[in-house]
């Protein structure tokens, strides 16, 4: 492959992986020798930091606990044409890296997400729960925001300057890369997919991801996202909701009040009316916010535009 006149780094957040680092590092290289490997220990009980740093990377320690806080350090700290965002476990083909980057390069592309497949043989690699949580979270992702991604929890991705400096990250944790995903549909960056190996975990290493834990911080990460991008769809299906049940409420009134000419459940009367007026406020702060989020995506999209896209 024949470089371009560009700077690309590679970025391995890491938390106990002394066992794996030394090899993620030693991988890269190998693949992309020209590349500045940074490795950033968060809070390690381990020996992480000197194993990446006899290694050969370039060490730099984050204090705030969690891989979104470490990642929305990187993007901060590091400056290059090309990020190659990896995890430090080792499970993710180092090999296919040097296509993703040809990738996002010939294409002009701005993320090219690295998308598992388990290699034959190490079906432990990728756990059945993780794999239906990821399914689930697909699909959620494709009716919220229209997302075209198969594999948005990946944590293999190349990705251009423009994109990582126009990535407004504030996600502490795991539901980073869920928000990594909204971030390239709500700016309409130019994305693409690879099928990459994905292996099993070395014995001594272990998983720092907690199913349910994790899983219900992603689903509220995913809420608060579809709440601030698309708050008129949000506000509407409340006010839809409020005004289903307050419709529910009425129409006994409306049916006694037919037969008898008397309201007598006066409490159930003013309940349905007071629904009725907080899902019209619902609907009005929909269409108020819409307008302010519609701002706010122009001046992201800018931003984005902003930042040349040829490197060097």
């Amino acid at each position: 492959m024949s470089w371009p006149a560009g700077k690309v780094a590679v970025l391995v957040p890491c938390h106990n992986e002394e066992g794996s680092v030394a090899r993620v590092v030693h991988d890269f290289r190998a693949v992309l020798p020209t590349a500045d490997i940074y490795v950033y220990d968060n809070l390690s009980s381990d020996q992480t930091a000197e194993r990446a740093r006899e290694a050969g990377a370039i060490v730099r320690s984050v204090s705030r606990p969690g891989k979104g806080s470490v990642v929305r350090r990187m993007f901060a700290d590091v400056d290059a044409d090309v990020y190659v965002l990896v995890d430090g476990d080792a499970t993710y083909d180092a090999g296919a890296a040097q296509a993703m980057v040809k990738l996002v390069l010939d294409e002009e592309l701005d993320m090219v997400v690295g998308k598992r497949e388990v290699i034959e043989g190490q079906d432990g690699a990728y756990p059945r729960g993780h794999r239906l949580g990821n399914r689930f979270f697909n699909r959620i992702l494709r009716v919220l925001f229209g997302s075209d991604f198969t594999d948005v929890f990946s944590g293999y991705r190349v990705m251009t300057q423009r994109f990582v400096k126009s990535f407004p990250a504030r996600s502490s944790g795991f539901e980073i890369e869920t928000e990594i995903t909204a971030h390239a549909v709500d700016i309409d960056a130019p994305c693409a997919e690879v099928v990459t190996h994905y292996r099993a975990r070395a014995d001594d290493s272990e998983s720092k991801l907690r199913t349910y834990r994790d899983g219900l911080r992603i689903l509220s990460a995913g809420i608060r996202l579809f709440k601030e991008m698309r708050p008129l769809r949000f506000f509407s299906f409340l006010a839809v909701v409020l005004t289903c049940t307050a419709v529910g409420l009425a129409i006994p009134l409306f049916v006694e009040y037919a037969e008898t000419g008397l309201v007598p459940r006066v409490p159930t009367a003013i309940l349905a009316a007071a629904i009725q007026i907080v899902a019209l406020i619902f609907l009005i702060c929909g269409i108020v916010l819409d307008s302010v989020c519609q701002l706010r995506r122009d001046a992201k999209r800018l931003t984005y535009l902003g930042i040349p896209r040829d490197p060097g």
